[in-house]
């Protein structure tokens, strides 16, 4: 039964309270509440009856310290609703948004219910929680949607699937340590708004790419309500060696443009925290294609930033952030993209949050948005050039195989320039956004009605084959040859080096049914159906894994040498000019040397490998393969379940990936002995 609201809420007196720290902060005796706003003329603090559907006290907030307006609450505990109402100027030809008839939610709410913020509690028993740090060489993402892993798991209770509590399941673990990845990327769970015309149609914005609060963990995604339940699912993960990497949108909000709703930043400070066109200070700057940029360039939100992050690892123990449009974050106050801009530089020097895996989305909508390879030491980024090679090559496309062995081979030619490793490069196929591995192979045709945008959403460049049908099909012939494209996908992936990134249900053949932008499809579409699962390619993907995992030659930590890696063609003899620049060229082999890898382990030991051959061929005829010595033994062949022994040539079969190796050059000296 809920306790009565006023005694909840009823404060018999209002202290002058701190400015810092931002938000509503209980100290176990009351409440302290601090907002920034610059340009407001006066501020009241709104408490709320339990259910959050009516106002029962408004309490002015008349201290003000430096433009942060505050007051404590000696009789306020956590549970306690509560928003803001903001006096000042309604100018929106001078930038500014003031609307006292908006209740406004708390950028610092820790907990967003019903559009408002909750004072919360934040003890936890983190007892002997160890963040994983594993090594980046080492690291394999598994991108995920918190709803859509496990809503339709058979194994998963109902009454915890699509939630936090769900991904801490047993079932779910299990699969994510037989699979092999290291880290989770969890899709935006910063709380959101959906959109109107998503309401209109039934839909939701799934993705979460809306965010509204930058502390405040989604709870539509919580079975319980509380913070514990996220804290817990950490935790959980941790304890499976599993780290956890958010995906985060800072770069805009969900109050969308200037006909948007009045949600919160707009009614706090529009002239602060959004970017404004100088020429027309009603309107934003646009660089991210949602209606606003956040303006980053700002001292105030910038620092809600970083407060934000440093928040996620030293309260939530997050192991890094994905950043999504981060080119809109690093633009300065003439909005280029700045490589020494204040956001680079804030995170670079931070020691906590300069500590975690950050990954940038290296590009935005705006003018010179796209920086793939510029952002600074420190980055990794995600490489969508390595997605544009592998599908072209494997498509079929002419002129590929030079693109194609750059990124296998780390992108050096992207990000050696800065002095970066090859980890650098996030490596990926597919991702949330697009065709699944399923679609990929089986349709050249995006299949976005239900979105109800008129199919114009989404790109229309895939780079996509059908294998000769359009979407489903019981051609048997069409059918294996999707099956070997899509272990050619994920072969080629995970032996390049770089980090590799998956997305979830790709390893056990999910479709959305030729919708590569299912951003508001909170159903079947999105949802991973595990009843459907393909085993086989499961078992794959795993496989695939543990070869990675057993060869340090995909792991490198550095750029390998020209003599450590020799690019061969079909002959056995090294590629020449005249070969890389064939345009029918479809076959080419990598020769990696064991003995060279010039790298040392954590306590100062050579790393050593076996010899590694990789060989690709995505001709639509098989391809006798030349070595130049024998000894190799097949390890994988996309192409054959059950592949034949090799001597000194190969029958490399159309459209294939295989993997050899033999023991590394001293080791052959030793047993020769």
């Amino acid at each position: 039964m809920e306790a009565p609201a006023r005694a909840l809420v009823a404060p018999r007196a209002v202290w002058r309270g701190r400015p810092y720290p931002l938000g509503a902060t209980w100290d176990g005796a009351g409440v302290n509440f601090a907002l920034f706003s610059k340009n407001a003329e006066r501020v009241e603090l709104c408490l709320l009856d339990p259910k959050g559907r009516r106002e029962i006290e408004r309490v002015p907030v008349r201290e003000r310290s430096d433009f942060v307006w505050h007051c404590y609450l000696p009789e306020a505990r956590p549970g306690l609703l509560y928003g803001y109402r903001l006096h000042g100027p309604h100018e929106p030809d001078r930038g500014h948004r003031f609307d006292h008839n908006k209740l406004l939610l708390d950028p610092y709410a820790k907990i967003v219910k019903r559009g408002r913020g909750q004072v919360v509690d934040p003890a936890f028993t983190w007892g002997d929680d160890r963040p994983p740090r594993t090594p980046w060489q080492d690291t394999v993402i598994y991108e995920l949607h918190v709803k859509g892993f496990t809503q339709l798991h058979p194994e998963v209770p109902q009454q915890l699937r699509g939630t936090y509590a769900g991904l801490a399941t047993d079932p779910v673990i299990t699969h994510l340590k037989n699979l092999g990845v290291t880290a989770v990327e969890l899709l935006p769970i910063h709380a959101i708004f959906d959109e109107r015309r998503l309401l209109h149609h039934g839909l939701r914005n799934y993705w979460g790419y809306n965010s509204i609060g930058f502390f405040a963990p989604e709870m539509r995604y919580s079975a319980s309500g509380t913070l514990g339940e996220f804290k817990t699912m950490v935790k959980t993960l941790h304890a499976a060696g599993i780290e956890v990497i958010l995906d985060v949108v800072y770069n805009h909000t969900a109050e969308g443009d200037h006909t948007g709703p009045t949600l919160s930043f707009r009614g706090i400070d529009n002239a602060i925290y959004y970017r404004l066109d100088p020429a027309h200070p009603r309107r934003y700057l646009n660089t991210t294609g949602t209606g606003n940029s956040f303006n980053a360039a700002h001292r105030v939100p910038l620092a809600l930033i970083m407060d934000s992050l440093r928040y996620w690892v030293e309260e939530m123990h997050v192991d890094g952030f994905r950043f999504d449009l981060a080119t809109t974050l690093a633009r300065n106050t003439q909005a280029d993209y700045d490589r020494n801009v204040a956001f680079l530089a804030a995170v670079r020097q931070d020691p906590v949050v300069s500590r975690v895996k950050l990954i940038a989305e290296p590009w935005d909508l705006g003018e010179g948005g796209y920086q793939l390879g510029n952002f600074p030491p420190g980055w990794a980024e995600w490489n969508d050039k390595y997605r544009e090679a592998a599908r072209s090559y494997w498509r079929g496309d002419d002129g590929t195989i030079g693109e194609l062995a750059s990124r296998i081979a780390g992108s050096k030619d992207l990000f050696g320039k800065s002095g970066r490793a090859p980890t650098a490069s996030i490596n990926f196929v597919t991702t949330h956004d697009g065709f699944t591995l399923e679609d990929l192979v089986s349709y050249e045709r995006k299949r976005n009605e239900a979105n109800h945008e008129g199919n114009r959403d989404g790109t229309d460049d895939n780079r996509s084959w059908n294998c000769g049908v359009e979407g489903p099909t019981e051609d048997l012939l069409v059918k294996t040859l999707r099956e070997r494209q899509k272990r050619n996908f994920l072969a080629t992936l995970l032996f390049s080096h770089g980090v590799p990134m998956l997305v979830a249900g790709d390893e056990l053949g999910r479709t959305q049914g030729g919708n590569n932008n299912a951003y508001c499809q909170d159903n079947e579409v999105s949802w991973v159906d595990w009843e459907a699962a393909d085993r086989d390619l499961l078992a794959f993907t795993a496989k695939l894994l543990t070869l990675r995992r057993t060869h340090p030659l995909f792991r490198r930590r550095t750029y390998p040498k020209p003599e450590d890696t020799g690019w061969l063609s079909p002959e056995g003899r090294e590629m020449t000019d005249q070969d890389w620049n064939l345009p029918f060229a479809r076959c080419l082999g990598c020769l990696m040397d064991g003995q060279r890898l010039a790298e040392r382990d954590e306590r100062g030991a050579p790393i050593v490998d076996d010899d590694l051959l990789l060989l690709l061929n995505s001709h639509h005829e098989a391809v006798e393969f030349s070595f130049p010595e024998d000894s190799w033994r097949v390890l994988l062949d996309t192409a054959r379940p059950q592949p034949t022994l090799a001597g000194n040539s190969y029958a490399l079969e159309a459209r294939s990936v295989v993997l050899l190796a033999r023991p590394s050059t001293a080791g052959r000296a030793r047993t020769d002995a």
